[in-house]
Order: C-alpha cells, then sequence, then structure tokens
C-alpha cells in the first residue's frame, strides 16, 4: 500500500511542486490538496491519510491550529510541518500542537521524501540541529523542579532509561549507537520500546516526557 499525503499551503505553485515530486515515487499517493487550513481539516475528517504537509501560514486557519484540530480529532493522520524559518516559533508552536516534526520548505527534495517516510513510520522528521534548537526552546519553560514520578518511567530498564536521556539531549540514533556502545539496530529497537511503555506519538514526545521528569538536563 502506497503512503497517502495530503497538500496543505495556499500557493498553488508549492503544491503543484510538492504533488509532482512525491507522485514521483512508487510508494506514494497524493490524495488531496487545500489552500486554507479550515480546508484541510474538512477534507481529511472525510477522507483521512498517512501524513499531511502542512504550511505554517495559512488564510481562515493556520497551520498550527488544523494540526491541533487534526490531532484532537484521532483522525490517525500524521503532521509534517512545513515553516520559511527554521527558528519560526509557530513551527515550535505546531509541535505541541501534536505535529510529528517540521521541515524548511528549501529542504532537498530527498530529504522531503525521507521525512514524509519518517513521520508515516511513527517517527519524529527534524534535522539534529532543529531538534537542539527544539530542545533550547522548550528547557527555558520547563519547571525548575522535575515532576512527580511518573508510573510509565519505573516501567523502563536502566538501558532504556539511557537512550532515553540520550535522546532527551538531542542525540541521533547514531550519536546514541556510539555513546552507548550499541548497533543502531538495537538503539531503533529501544525506542519503538520507549515510544510503547511512555505512551507517545513520536521523538518529540519522548523528548518532553524526558525532559519533565528531569532527564536531559544541562
Amino acid at each position: 500500500m502506497p503512503i497517502t499525503v495530503f497538500l496543505a499551503d495556499d500557493q498553488a505553485l508549492v503544491r503543484s511542486g510538492f504533488r509532482m515530486l512525491i507522485e514521483a515515487e512508487d510508494d506514494f499517493e497524493v490524495v488531496g490538496e487545500a489552500a486554507d487550513g479550515a480546508a484541510a481539516v474538512a477534507a481529511l475528517t472525510r477522507r483521512p491519510c498517512d501524513v499531511a504537509l502542512m504550511d505554517i501560514r495559512m488564510p481562515v486557519l493556520d497551520g498550527v491550529e488544523a494540526t491541533r484540530q487534526i490531532v484532537a480529532a484521532g483522525l490517525g493522520t500524521k503532521v509534517l510541518v512545513l515553516t520559511t524559518f527554521d527558528l519560526d516559533e509557530y513551527a515550535f508552536a505546531a509541535l505541541r500542537a501534536g505535529a510529528s516534526g517540521f521541515l524548511l520548505k528549501d529542504a532537498r527534495p530527498a530529504d522531503l521524501l525521507s521525512a514524509i517516510r519518517a513521520v508515516a513510520a511513527g517517527d519524529a522528521a527534524m534535522a539534529p540541529s532543529t531538534m537542539r534548537r527544539l530542545l533550547d526552546h522548550v528547557r527555558p519553560a520547563l519547571p525548575a523542579a522535575p515532576a512527580a514520578s511518573d508510573d510509565r518511567l519505573e516501567q523502563l530498564t536502566d538501558r532504556e532509561r539511557e537512550v532515553l536521556e540520550q535522546i532527551a539531549l538531542g542525540a541521533t540514533n547514531a550519536e546514541i549507537a556510539r555513546t552507548l556502545y550499541m548497533a543502531e539496530g538495537t538503539v531503533k529497537s529501544h525506542i519503538g520500546r520507549l515510544l510503547s511503555k511512555l505512551q507517545c506519538r513520536d521523538r518529540v514526545g519522548l523528548v518532553l516526557v524526558a525532559l519533565a521528569h528531569g532527564l536531559g538536563r544541562p
């Protein structure tokens, strides 16, 4: 089955360019388009898909609120936010609203396709440098003291806790593998178990849980 993709952007030329790029791949299918957030929510409510590419700044309803409504509705559609600026505060707001990642509009075509595949598979789609900037953005807003103990964290093995702390520090899978002396495949297995045990949708959720409980703080 192909990965189904929805395009939400107020610029017709941008949507056309994304459609041409995506439909050139055998494992993708573009199932719809919208020029504003409200139309995107309405269309995805009628026909959910695997991944929605969501522009941040759109008329009627912006990408942040559209993302929040799509996630809250439990449609099963993952949202990949597109933005012009990698430090755009609206992109961070979209992540808090439940987006699975964000990407610059001037990203390489191969990076966009990889990001869509990653989001469809349940991972977060962010460059390591972007993840680290996200951490810098989130940390100042955290309370000085870690949150109270969480039963979910008590389920973790020592190794899983070590992996979670590395994720919260912004490490990539390759960096975690080098630091903890394990294969990347083993890292991915640990992350899969972390997502299940901590009831997180993606890597961003793991970061927020870890930071709230004092893991990965400087």
